[in-house]
């Protein structure tokens, strides 16, 4: 555990050098450095000691010797020439190992001002091999303020978070541990720790044996991407006990030269972001995807042994965005890995990066062996959540270690999961999970209402709230001519749907109208209830924001201040079916007494304006949500300087229009040929990827038919009757006759995701060029003439990959907006009582 004393030595050496060197990966190079040359040194010493001779400074290097460093008399510009010439040319040491070799490959001195290594030196001093679990604890300090390491995604994972990830998989001696991200080896640290632990006597002696522990340091296993990282890893590694330590350099996503290594136990926490452009990953992988997170965990899953099991910490994204590799992501880790969701607080990772997080834990045998999922929450971790993320008394952890514990014990044991009832989540079925194919992974969504439901007496809606219909409208131009004051009808309602602010009426009647036709005006705070017309079945609701003039066809609630919030009832009342109080089916009409004799649950108006309060806070971060979803279009900023390319420059594309086998001859249908309808394209903006279909014909039908086989990473149009959705068939196909596919001839000179991109914008064209009495179709000739701005390759490129981010943005907004409504639905549903 780190001492105040080590703290202060480590944050001295690193003030030292903070004028000089301010970037903070920098310092961390330059005291690993210093810090390995004292190791070195020390080492010889107790080599000397105990009758041998020095390894590491003899023969050439004896001159490199620490003493000489800092033996009195020596000037400072002596003492930096030295030092400078040794830390350079150490990796020339015969006698150096592969260890200390790699942290002195292209090591250098950053500065040149002698009193600066001179005090620095001096700090460094203090720390001696001696002092082995000190050092190793000084180290670890040490690293933590790498914080990010930015543009890769990685951040440091908390100590504590380690900890409670390796706990909950305990690992075993006998196992092989693999952190196919390691970083600065935290993971596997914290592993080697957990297993040095669980294998003491009584008396806190271990009973590893030593072929035990060859086994161990042949075990362990780490990979990362950085040269950096993995010099500072392997430092790590050994001040902490692991003197033979395997980490390599290697890009786990791209490279496959590792991909035979599987592991009892995978520890990780993967990069969250992807490169611009996306990862362009080997084809070994299971699910196609440039996002890295996606990749790392499908990794992680498939190299699991037929008993493994793993901790990961992923992003938010993982458990929730609707993206094609998302989703089957999450549908896989159901299906054959998934035992536990372990949801952290957004703070986590703190100052460095807001993102929320949570834990998968994956065990093969568990996973096939039980029918469900738990999830667990964790609110607070034992800090605070802010920037400075100093100490608290608030700690979810070990109660949601000892609940996952229990939850992986029954399992094991095969016992009944019926009286597991955690205080931090909930026991989900995976059916329940698959039931609607997005097999989202956040626990609130599978939250059952009734069990956090509270009995409120339940009063008619009459007796706290009086109930009006609004004015008949004004007949003539003459009541609405320089009109100011707003006149709200059923339809400006249905324009919103539902509001609780609404101020959107389109006509505005004028003081002669007030004053002839005596209208009345509804304060705000009124809620709108529509109660004849068609629009009283749509179920719009909302609650003025302004004082307003109403339509008859509208009921007007005015809630009594004194027994009823506004806000509360408005909320209350979206969840009233009309139809539910609506005598005559066949024609919508409400009468007043049916709207006044709706019972609903009220509880004491202060709570009553704390659950309004909550839902407003809700509401909020929906329309916010909503905003950006509405508004986003993947649109390509063209410039003019672009080359205009025809789709039927054959030099470039061939247009490839589809066809529909004989739907009468059997011997058609059903033979595995992929072919897709307008139903494998969902009817939005976004541009589908397909890698299945719906249907499948067959060889045969293929033959006899005018359908064609369309080459992977083509374009698909529809180009009938609803002309313009786009997909990227990632697989080969046909389609039918309601398609053009444009087929990628030159891929030096395009890529299909920016083509896709750029036939968005003429989809307009496309309708207004289509003809046709039956339906409306353009034809080949004039899908040919339509032209799209073709950049270079790399701007291509670029362009889908920036769009693609966008996407994933967009995708997390409206999985934001699915989660808030939920919210709203708990805790509007928390008050009705059973």
């Amino acid at each position: 555990m780190l001492d105040a004393d080590t703290k202060r030595r480590i944050d001295a050496a690193r003030d030292i050098l903070v004028g000089k060197i301010p970037d903070p990966k920098s310092q961390v190079e330059q005291i690993t450095i210093a810090l390995t040359y004292k190791l070195m040194d020390d080492m010889d010493a107790v080599s000397e000691e105990l009758g041998g001779l020095r390894s590491f400074f003899s023969g050439d290097f004896a001159k490199y010797r620490w003493a000489n460093l800092t033996r009195p008399g020596v000037g400072g510009e002596e003492t930096l020439l030295l030092y400078a010439e040794a830390i350079s040319r150490m990796r020339e040491n015969p006698n150096l190992p592969p260890l200390f070799r790699s942290i002195f490959n292209n090591a250098f001195l950053p500065y040149r001002d002698p009193e600066t290594l001179r005090a620095f030196l001096k700090a460094i001093a203090e720390f001696d091999y001696a002092q082995s679990e000190p050092l190793g604890d000084a180290f670890e300090y040490l690293l933590s303020s790498l914080g990010s390491q930015g543009d890769a995604g990685q951040f440091l994972t908390p100590r504590h978070v380690i900890d409670f990830i390796v706990a909950a998989i305990d690992p075993k001696k006998y196992e092989r541990v693999i952190d196919p991200a390691c970083g600065t080896a935290g993971f596997l640290i914290s592993a080697y720790k957990h297993i040095q632990a669980a294998n003491q006597d009584a008396d806190g002696i271990t009973t590893l044996t030593p072929d035990d522990k060859q086994r161990l340091a042949d075990n362990f296993r780490g990979y990362d991407i950085s040269p950096d990282m993995v010099r500072l890893s392997l430092v790590n590694m050994y001040l902490h006990g692991m003197l033979q330590p395997r980490i390599h350099e290697y890009d786990t996503l791209t490279n496959e030269d590792r991909w035979h290594e599987a592991a009892d136990v995978i520890l990780a926490n993967p990069p969250f972001m992807s490169p611009k452009g996306g990862i362009r990953p080997h084809d070994r992988f299971s699910i196609q995807s440039k996002r890295s997170e996606v990749l790392f965990v499908d990794y992680i899953a498939d190299h699991l042994t037929p008993r493994g099991r793993a901790g990961i910490i992923v992003p938010e994204g993982i458990v929730f965005q609707s993206q094609n590799a998302h989703r089957r992501l999450r549908e896989k880790l159901v299906d054959e890995y998934l035992v536990a969701v372990v949801s952290l607080p957004a703070g986590v990772f703190k100052p460095y990066s807001g993102v929320k997080t949570s834990i998968l834990i994956l065990d093969k045998p568990l996973s096939r062996r039980t029918d469900s999922i738990a999830f667990f929450k964790v609110e607070n971790d034992g800090f605070e959540l802010g920037d400075q993320r100093r100490p608290t008394a608030e700690n979810d952890l070990p109660q949601a270690l000892t609940e996952l514990t229990e939850y992986l014990n029954r399992l094991r044991d095969r016992a009944p999961l019926t009286g597991f009832k955690p205080s931090l989540g909930l026991v989900v079925k995976k059916a329940r999970i698959a039931a609607g194919g997005e097999y989202f992974l956040n626990g609130e969504r599978y939250l059952d209402v009734s069990e956090t439901q509270a009995a409120f007496p339940h009063v008619p809606l009459k007796d706290i709230a009086t109930i009006k219909a609004g004015n008949p409208a004004p007949q003539g131009g003459e009541y609405f001519d320089g009109g100011v004051f707003p006149f709200v009808r059923t339809s400006d309602v249905g324009k919103s749907h539902r509001s609780d602010n609404f101020t959107g009426a389109a006509d505005r009647v004028n003081q002669k109208a007030v004053d002839e036709l005596r209208l009345r005006l509804f304060p705000a705070g009124t809620i709108l209830f529509p109660k004849s017309g068609a629009s009283t079945f749509l179920n719009h609701r909302v609650l003025l924001g302004e004082p307003a003039y109403v339509s008859s066809h509208l009921a007007a609630i005015i809630p009594d201040a004194e027994k009823a919030s506004a806000q509360f009832i408005y909320r209350l009342l979206c969840g009233i079916d009309a139809r539910d109080i609506t005598p005559d089916q066949a024609y919508p009409s409400l009468r007043l007494k049916a709207i006044g004799d709706i019972e609903i649950p009220l509880p004491p108006l202060e709570i009553q304006r704390e659950i309004a309060a909550e839902i407003a806070g809700h509401q909020r971060v929906i329309d916010g949500a909503r905003a950006v979803v509405e508004n986003w279009r993947p649109r390509v900023e063209v410039d003019p300087e672009w080359t205009l390319v025809k789709l039927g420059d054959k030099d470039i594309f061939d247009i490839v229009s589809g066809g529909t086998p004989k739907t009468n001859v059997e011997e058609y249908w059903d033979g595995g040929v992929p072919w897709i309808t307008l139903a494998d394209l969902p009817p939005d903006d976004a541009i589908t990827e397909i890698t299945v279909t719906e249907r499948t014909i067959s060889p045969k039908g293929l033959r006899n038919s005018s359908a064609k086989m369309i080459p992977a990473n083509s374009v698909v149009v529809s180009s009938r009757a609803t002309i313009g959705r786009i997909g990227i068939n990632r697989i080969p196909l046909s389609t039918n006759q309601g398609f053009k596919n444009v087929v990628i001839r030159d891929h030096a000179q395009a890529v299909p995701e920016y083509v896709a991109l750029a036939l968005i914008d003429l989809v307009p064209t496309m309708q207004s060029q289509a003809s046709g009495a039956t339906y409306k179709e353009i034809i080949k000739s004039k899908f040919g003439q339509l032209e799209i701005p073709l950049p270079p390759l790399a701007t291509q490129r670029a362009i889908a990959a920036e769009i693609d981010a966008e996407r994933a943005l967009v995708d997390a907004n409206r999985e934001l907006i699915r989660r808030f409504e939920a919210k709203i639905e708990a805790a509007v549903g928390r008050v009705w009582g059973g």
